[in-house]
């Protein structure tokens, strides 16, 4: 697919549909976090490739924020074989299916598998996971969905 700009993530399985905003490093040089409100917003790291085109794009977003329940809440019940869209900017539809979801510590992030080199289209979405620190105020898992490009779809074209 040629590149245009993700504005959009769709995870109907576990009924995401979430705006897409531009998301790139903090002061530290770890990605940054989209904010926690809107609570249904996502973020697309920026510097990676974008959805559908080949390496690894990676969207992520909030589990939950003070209040309630945040986009991707319910990533954890993503299976493999579901369906991901993304909305890009020029009306295309990148589709993905899940290959694997992974639960790992904060600690032992899987860095290179999440943004490594691929030679396919990929997409990650990652979100906090397991049980709360209030020590440290954050979740001390992460869990991460693992998928490719299946198909991408333009509307208004003929086959």
């Amino acid at each position: 697919m040629k590149a245009a700009r993700p504005a959009a993530v769709y995870v109907p399985s576990i009924g995401v549909a979430a705006p897409l905003m531009e998301l790139g490093l903090d002061h530290g040089g770890a990605i940054e976090n989209p904010p926690l409100n809107p609570p249904n917003l996502a973020g697309w790291y920026r510097y990676g490739p974008v959805p559908g085109q080949r390496g690894a794009a990676v969207i992520t977003g909030h589990l939950d924020t003070r209040t309630g329940p945040a986009v991707f809440a319910r990533l954890r019940e993503v299976r493999k074989g579901d369906q991901i869209q993304v909305l890009r900017a020029d009306r295309s539809v990148a589709v993905f299916l899940v290959d694997k979801i992974e639960h790992t510590l904060k600690s032992s992030f899987p860095a290179r598998k999440v943004y490594g080199r691929l030679t396919y289209p990929g997409l990650r979405l990652v979100t906090c996971g397991g049980a709360f620190d209030a020590g440290s105020g954050s979740y001390r898992e992460n869990t991460i969905v693992y998928a490719h490009l299946a198909a991408p779809y333009y509307p208004g074209r003929r086959s």
